[in-house]
């Protein structure tokens, strides 16, 4: 990937930064793709997932060669790290989010249209780590979905696509 170094966010400079220690500990290069996604996720207003391909192309539009395949090799390091959420919304591709212990989510997703607002619930996250517990898992995300339609779908306001 061709990024200049000035071009780099400052924090991205920082050594400290508990994300790159995350990764260091765990065996892994701090490589300037690996960088430069991280930041964009960072940079991404809360609620807004993005597809590999959406990743794909802001990579582009940054400046970077980075190949498709390598957006997607990337994407699952992370999430399997914990770093980043992988999230299916039933569309046909994942969708990613930087995972923030801070703000822990589910999500309601409307088959109709295909909206999905966030919202928090504890006891889902304690239950999740509860079952995970009871089966000697270490839990790395818990995820709780509801599909439905939302009130303009159901009222008829919308037309409703098919359901995925």
């Amino acid at each position: 990937m061709n990024i200049a170094k000035n071009s780099q966010p400052k924090e991205m400079e920082d050594n400290s930064d508990p994300v790159f220690d995350s990764l260091r500990k765990r065996g892994h290069r701090i490589t300037a793709q690996r960088e430069t996604i991280l930041q964009i996720f960072r940079d991404q207003p809360h609620g807004e997932h993005l597809s590999a391909e959406e990743l794909h192309a802001r990579l582009v539009e940054r400046g970077g060669s980075v190949s498709l395949a390598t957006t997607y090799r990337t994407l699952k390091l992370l999430s399997s790290l914990g770093l980043l959420r992988e999230l299916d919304f039933a569309e046909g591709h994942k969708h990613y989010e930087l995972k923030q212990d801070t703000l822990p989510h589910q999500h309601i997703i409307c088959t109709g249209c295909n909206l999905t607002l966030e919202f928090e619930d504890h006891f889902l996250e304690e239950a999740g780590q509860k079952i995970g517990a009871r089966y000697n898992f270490e839990v790395i995300d818990a995820q709780f979905k509801i599909f439905g339609l939302c009130p303009n779908c159901k009222s008829g306001k919308l037309t409703r696509g098919p359901i995925k």
